[in-house]
This record gives C-alpha cells, structure tokens and sequence, in this order.
C-alpha cells in the first residue's frame, strides 16, 4: 500500500525527521485560507498521485502565492498523466502547498527490504532529485537483522557519499530512523528523495515514498485508514474487498487459477500458444463456489476479456464447486463469451458432469497446453 506525499512526510514529522511547512488542500475553496499559513512569496504546489515524475509533467509547481488558487482550480480534479502512470494517468484529488526550500545540495536516501538477502538495505547517493535513476548506482549498505544498525555504519556511509563536518553525524541519525521506521510500520519501502541539504548546513525532506506491505496491515490499522482507493484501478479494489490475488494485465485473455504457481504456469502457455492474459487471479486453494463466481464476474467486467480460461488443479478444492461457481457466475452475465475449462483432481468426474449438463458452451479439456491453445483461438473467433 502507497502513502501520499503529505501521508508519508505526516510519518515522518512523527519520527523527528525535518520537513518544509505545508498544507494540504482537497478543494479551492480552501486554498486561500491555506496559503495564509505558509510564510514567504512563493508556494511550492504538488499534485498527490501515486506515480513519480510528476515534475517532468507539470504536477510540481513554484508560483507566487497570489497565483495559488487559479493553479490549484484547474488542477484538483483533474488526472496527471506522467511517464509512471500509463496513458489515463491519475486522479488529482489532493493538493500539497509548501514553502520552498533553498537548497545546496539534493542526496538521495532509502531503506528497502532486499528479498534476495531477506534483510533490509539502505540506499544512498549524493545525487538525488529528478534524474536519480539515470545517474550512478546509489551506495548499498546492508542491515544485519541479527546485529542491528550502529551509528558508526551511518557515519560511514555518509562519508562514503562525500558529505563532512557535522552533515556526517545528522544523516548518521537520518538514517537511523528511516531503519526505525520502516521495521515499526511494516514498510517494504520509504525513500527520501531529494534529501536537501539547507543553505543553514542542516537537512530537509523534499520529498518521500513510503509502500507498506499489504500482508501486515492487519497491524497496522491507522496507516490502513489512510489508503487512497481513487489512486487504484477498481477492479483491484473490488479484488481485494473479495480476498482475492489480482492483478490486471493488458490481455484479452482472462485467467481463473489456484495457486499463484499455476497461475504463473497457465499466463505463460497462453503467451506460448500466441495469445495474451488479460490478468493474475489467484483464487486460492480453499476457495468456495460463491468465491470463484464473484471471481469469474470481476474478469469479465473488463472489457477487454474475450474469453476466460479456468484452471483448477483439485486438491484442497473440489472441482464440482468449481463448476457450481462457473454456473453461478454464468447466470449473471450480460455477455456472452467462451470459457475453457479445464479441471484436474479432486471431483473432477463431478465437475465436469455439471458443465456437459449446463448447456453452456464450454470447452472442457484434461490438458493444460490444449487448453491455452483452445482460449487463444477462442479469443481470436476461431
């Protein structure tokens, strides 16, 4: 789960970490009154999506503050389109106005979680801002999740990155809390990028990312609380209301699966036989019939489905409640479209016997590779 800008510089004032005064704004009505908590004769207006480069798009501005409240009219309500958000951008429902900060130096800072090590990782850089993914690799020090972090590990990645003086032992300590703060919320990312270095020698936060791990929200409800459905596509809202593993793809060909392996296994058969799967859905090893119809209605509420593919390999799950949820779901359609079936395991006989029986014309086959071959050529008409 991603947190907004002004979300994640929130947590961040929490843990003592320097940020610019600012206000957010959700309407124009309220600009005025905002600005007049801001000091200075400029603003720094940032539109809250979340995508980066929203600079590069014009979603990052500095205008005088009396040139606040037209900017932020046509802007709220509007969607950003940047090089991260795919051609129908995202919506702007939120307004960041902040003070500018003068700065003399931009670094780049980060804690993430390295799967392939199962440890975190700090990330750091003397050269942050826009641009940072195209400049040099950013220094990489490991955190010892046995150990722990020393301050002394923090001093000498900040000398690492060519900073001196008393600059040295500050980011010791900003990195620190970054380590403090991404273990006590979860967090598979939190980035501050720039981190300023102020005309008065001291440090400021820009600019942050903070993603929290979506299988730890249980613990944590009030970051929870903040998530920003808009900023999703709906059908991974819907998806998750349900419970269930989806992700949308740019395929026409939809895919109803158990087990995340098998999933992987029957998108790339279908890319093999030509065609192209239209989603990941995982509806896991203990689903139920209700579950697999609300599935199959999620999938074809995409425009773009031609046809759907249901694999299903009964161990946990009985295949007959497969085909009770195919029938369910059926019954809902306002289209109709070929569904290939192919169901192997536990009530298999069962199962197949309900789909023969229910005049739906559904291809049912034992065969993993003829049944991508079949959903590729139903997907083209053929």
């Amino acid at each position: 789960m991603r947190l907004h800008e002004y979300q994640a510089k929130a947590l961040f004032a929490q843990y003592g970490l320097p940020t610019p005064g600012g206000v957010v704004v959700t309407k124009g009505d309220d600009v005025d009154a905002a600005v007049k908590r801001l000091h200075g004769s400029h603003c720094v207006v940032k539109s809250q999506i979340h995508a980066g480069a929203r600079g590069k798009a014009g979603g990052v501005q500095v205008v005088p503050m009396n040139e606040v409240a037209a900017l932020a009219a046509r802007t709220l309500g509007t969607r950003l389109v940047t090089g991260q958000t795919g051609p129908s951008g995202q919506p702007v429902n939120a307004l960041l106005l902040e003070e500018p900060v003068v700065a003399v130096a931009e670094l780049y800072v980060a804690c993430v979680l390295d799967r392939r090590l199962g440890q975190r990782m700090i990330l750091a850089s003397a050269e942050g801002g826009i641009g940072f993914e195209e400049g040099r690799p950013p220094v990489r020090l490991p955190i010892d999740s046995l150990r722990g972090f020393s301050p002394y590990q923090g001093r000498m990645l900040a000398k690492e990155i060519g900073l001196s003086g008393r600059l040295v032992a500050a980011f010791g300590d900003i990195v620190a809390t970054l380590i403090e703060l991404t273990a006590q919320t979860d967090a598979l990312l939190v980035e501050i990028n720039p981190l300023m270095v102020t005309e008065a020698g001291g440090f400021m936060v820009a600019d942050g990312k903070v993603e929290i791990d979506d299988n730890a929200l249980f613990r944590q409800a009030r970051l929870n609380s903040e998530r920003d459905p808009n900023q999703s596509d709906p059908k991974d809202e819907q998806a998750r209301a349900l419970n269930l593993q989806y992700i949308a793809l740019d395929g026409d060909i939809g895919c109803l699966v158990n087990g995340a392996g098998l999933a992987m296994a029957t998108m790339d058969l279908i890319a093999l036989a030509g065609g192209r799967p239209a989603n990941f859905l995982d509806v896991g090893g203990g689903t139920t019939a209700h579950k697999v119809a609300e599935a199959l209605t999620l999938l074809v509420s995409d425009s773009n489905v031609k046809t759907v593919l249901v694999n299903i390999f009964g161990g946990i799950v009985r295949c007959d409640l497969i085909a009770e949820g195919l029938l369910l779901a059926a019954a809902r359609f306002e289209r109709t479209f070929p569904i290939v079936v192919r169901l192997v395991g536990t009530k298999r006989e069962a199962g197949q016997q309900l789909l023969a029986q229910s005049g739906l014309a559904v291809d049912v086959t034992d065969s993993l590779e003829e049944a991508a071959q079949i959903a590729v050529a139903r997907a083209r008409g053929l």
